[in-house]
C-alpha cells in the first residue's frame, strides 16, 4: 500500500483531502501522486470558439495558481510526491489515475449538488478499480493511522476484500475492533474467521456483535464513538451504486451519519 492518489482542486474539501493524504503517505512511507485535472467545457452546436478558449485559459490560470500554493507545502512535508496534470472529463481523469493507486483520498459532500461531485467520483473509483477510497469530511483535520480502527463487518466478499487490501494500514493501528450489527445469514463469512485471518498477519482484533439501534449506520457510528475509533473500514455498496444513490443504503447512510474518515472498498 504505497501509491496514494490525491485529487487536487480548489474546492471546499481540498484542505481536508490534503491533510489526510499527507498523514497517510507519512504513515505508510508511500508516494503521494497529486492529480490536477482540468475539466474541459462541453460545447453544444456551432457556438463556442473564442468563448471556449477564454474559459479554458481561465481554468488553466486558476489551476496554475492553485499549484503554486500547494507545491511549497508539499516540498516542506518531507514525503515522496509527484504532480500529474490531466485534462478532460473529470471522473475519467480520476479513474485512469486510480487504476494504479492503492488508496484514493476524496472528500464527501452529500447535502448539496456540487460541480465537483465527490460521491460520484468515489462510486466510479470503487466500481472500476481495486483501489480503496479514503472518504473524509470537509471538517477532517487529518488521518490518525496509529489510532484505533473499527471494521464494520457484514460477512460479504466485498468486506473481506476491503480488509485484505487494508491490512498494511490496519497493522499500524493501536487497536482494531470488528463490529457486526445483528445476525448474518448462513452464507456470510463469520467475524471469528476474519479475526483469525488478521491474527495470522500480526493484527489482534477484538470482535463484537451489537444490536441494531434503528439503522446499521447509526449502530456502527455509536460503536465507533464508544470505541474511540479514528477511522472505519467497510465494504461499500452492497447493491448497485445507482440503486443506493436513488433509494439509500448503508454506504450512503454511513457517509452522511459519521464524520470519521472511512476506508471503503468494493
Amino acid at each position: 500500500m504505497k501509491n496514494i492518489l490525491l485529487l487536487v482542486h480548489d474546492d471546499a474539501g481540498q484542505e481536508s483531502r490534503l491533510q489526510a493524504a499527507l498523514d497517510l503517505t507519512r504513515a505508510l512511507d508511500g508516494h503521494l501522486e497529486c492529480l490536477s485535472a482540468l475539466p474541459l467545457p462541453m460545447v453544444v452546436g456551432p457556438a463556442g470558439g473564442d468563448g471556449v478558449v477564454m474559459m479554458v485559459a481561465e481554468e488553466r490560470a486558476e489551476e496554475a495558481a492553485h499549484k503554486a500554493r500547494i507545491e511549497p507545502r508539499l516540498a516542506a512535508e518531507g514525503i515522496n510526491w509527484s504532480w500529474v496534470e490531466s485534462s478532460g472529463y473529470l471522473p475519467t481523469c480520476l479513474f485512469d489515475a486510480a487504476r494504479i493507486a492503492d488508496l484514493v483520498v476524496l472528500n464527501r459532500r452529500l447535502e448539496r449538488s456540487d460541480p465537483i461531485d465527490m460521491r460520484y467520483f468515489a462510486t466510479n473509483v470503487l466500481s472500476h478499480t481495486r483501489a480503496l477510497v479514503v472518504a473524509v469530511a470537509d471538517t477532517c483535520e487529518g488521518f490518525e493511522a496509529a489510532g484505533k480502527a473499527l471494521i464494520a463487518w457484514d460477512g460479504s466478499e466485498r468486506a473481506m476484500a476491503t480488509v485484505q487490501r487494508a491490512v498494511p494500514l490496519l497493522a499500524l493501528a493501536e487497536a482494531v475492533k470488528v463490529v457486526q450489527v445483528g445476525d448474518l445469514d448462513s452464507s456470510a463469512i463469520p467475524m471469528e474467521d476474519l479475526a483469525t485471518y488478521l491474527s495470522r498477519r500480526g493484527i489482534r482484533a477484538e470482535i463484537e456483535s451489537i444490536a441494531d439501534e434503528g439503522s446499521i449506520a447509526v449502530s456502527v457510528r455509536l460503536a465507533a464513538e464508544k470505541f474511540g475509533a479514528s477511522y472505519i473500514v467497510m465494504g461499500a455498496y452492497g447493491h448497485h451504486p445507482m440503486r443506493e444513490a436513488l433509494f439509500g443504503g448503508v454506504t450512503r447512510a454511513m457517509l452522511t451519519a459519521c464524520s470519521l474518515p472511512m476506508v471503503l472498498g468494493h
